[in-house]
């Protein structure tokens, strides 16, 4: 496991310590599961900027196009 050090805001020190303390959990863990969603919603990002150009050029703009209609 890597060890990281970085600064933050008091501002936002305090509220990782309020949060903490409501949700006994440790600061250390929200500030992992916080980094493993941001680094998750990035890569989401980054494969739907590349899928979707592709899926357009194939007529499929809606989910209407890719799961058909009920009707």
């Amino acid at each position: 496991m890597v060890t990281l050090t970085f600064s933050i805001p008091d501002e936002l020190d305090h509220e990782l310590e309020h949060q903490s303390a409501e949700c006994q959990i440790s600061k250390h863990h929200i500030v992992q599961e916080a980094l493993r969603r941001y680094l998750l919603r990035a890569q989401f990002r980054s494969l739907r900027a590349r899928l979707v150009p592709l899926a357009q050029e194939r007529g499929i703009h809606t989910e209407e196009d890719v799961f058909g209609t009920d009707g």
